[in-house]
């Protein structure tokens, strides 16, 4: 895994391609501090060798991800899109709402679903739902994902990915147009995706 430190002293800016990861590592940084993403769409994943590498939560702007609430090994921020956050924000309290535990929630739920083509339908619901935008007549996610990382997320191989995959896009129901860095899925496969009223 190759990834960059968060530097030491927090930043009210930090910016990242889209691509470039960085580990926040509790051991290094003060106990108790927070990143807020500022823009853009961020992946949280676990660092440890047994989980290789296990998506946690995405993040967009306005989310915050603790730092004292990880493991010892810290976590990876993966910048999906170009990314901007700052290390020194300061924890909301008393909102209720963390969006890493809710993220790992609604992913667990999908892990949960009895088959791998329910479990990909949902996933794409999700991510367009929370992250993506309508768009006309296309529902835009700004973000690709490999078919490998599909596969982690719905608990499947990337041969099994690939494959329900290719069903979808011969039903002409998603697009990823070659030079740009998002997909289009179509508005009536997130609309009937299983758990969308969650």
């Amino acid at each position: 895994m190759s990834f960059r430190f968060l530097p030491d002293d927090p930043a009210p800016a930090v910016r990242m391609p889209a691509g470039q990861t960085v580990l926040l590592d509790p051991a290094r940084g003060p106990s108790g501090s927070c990143i807020e993403v500022l823009e853009g769409v961020a992946r949280v994943y676990c660092p440890c060798e047994e989980t290789e590498g296990m998506t946690l939560a995405f993040l967009q702007a306005g989310d915050q991800l603790c730092t004292d609430r990880l493991c010892s090994e810290g976590v990876c921020v993966e910048a999906l899109t170009p990314l901007s956050f700052r290390s020194d924000a300061e924890p909301r309290q008393g909102e209720g709402f963390d969006a890493v535990n809710e993220w790992t929630l609604q992913l667990l739920r999908i892990r949960h679903l009895g088959s791998a083509e329910q479990r990909l339908h949902a996933l794409f619901g999700l991510l367009v739902r929370r992250l993506g935008r309508r768009c006309g007549s296309w529902c835009d996610l700004p973000f690709r994902l490999t078919h490998e990382r599909i596969g982690e997320l719905i608990g499947t191989t990337r041969v099994t990915t690939t494959r329900l995959i290719s069903r979808i896009r011969q039903a002409r129901l998603i697009e990823a147009p070659v030079g740009e860095p998002g997909m289009r899925l179509a508005p009536e496969l997130i609309e009937t995706a299983p758990l969308a009223a969650a």
